[in-house]
Formats: structure tokens, C-alpha cells, sequence
């Protein structure tokens, strides 16, 4: 699976596996999760260890846990980590969306 985290998003992931407790089985969750006006929206989180049927893949030393379901959604993406006047969060870059929802909390396929 291709998946890609920019240093920014690194740096964040890191410090958020610090504050969580780092073990060696922890790691970034990614997921897709079906709402949001356009169909889809993004779900991140740190979890203590994969599920038994996750793909994991290493990034930069960071253990990435995503579902088969996910997966078919997530090949080929950038995630990144943004911080503006708006608020900070990580933003997606997927090359398979072929449209979002104005406030780009969604995305379709």
C-alpha cells in the first residue's frame, strides 16, 4: 500500500505517540468512515496495536494501522499536518476523491 506522511505530520504523529504512552505496538490509525455530505470522511487516531486483519505499514519509525476496508480509499494518499488561523489538523491529499463537501470534512469516490 502506498501511503505517504509528510514531516510535519511525522513530527505530530510522534508527539501524540509520546503523550499517548509510546509502546512498541502502538501506533497511527487511519481509516475511512462512511458519513459526511459527500459519502466518506477521514479517521485518525492513535490505538494501542493493530486488529488482527490490519495492514501495517512502517513510516519514518511510525507503526500505520489500516483496515481492509480503508485501504482501497486510502492507496496513494498524502497525509499532512496543517496549522492556520482556522484551527490545526491533518489534512489528505487523495489522488482517488473525485469530489468533497464545501467545508472538506468529506470526500466521494
Amino acid at each position: 500500500m502506498d501511503l505517504t506522511l509528510t514531516p510535519n505530520a511525522v513530527r505530530m504523529v510522534r508527539g501524540f505517540l509520546k503523550e499517548h504512552g509510546e509502546t512498541d505496538e502502538a501506533g497511527l490509525r487511519v481509516a475511512v468512515l462512511p458519513g459526511g455530505c459527500s459519502g466518506f470522511q477521514y479517521g485518525v487516531d492513535i490505538d494501542d496495536a493493530p486488529e488482527g486483519d490490519d495492514e501495517i505499514l512502517m513510516l519514518d519509525g511510525i507503526r500505520v494501522f489500516v483496515d481492509p476496508f480503508s485501504a482501497q480509499y486510502l492507496e496513494g494518499i498524502e497525509i499532512d499536518y496543517m496549522t492556520s488561523l482556522m484551527g490545526s489538523g491533518f489534512t489528505f491529499k487523495n489522488p482517488q476523491a473525485t469530489g468533497g463537501c464545501g467545508c472538506g470534512s468529506s470526500f466521494t469516490v
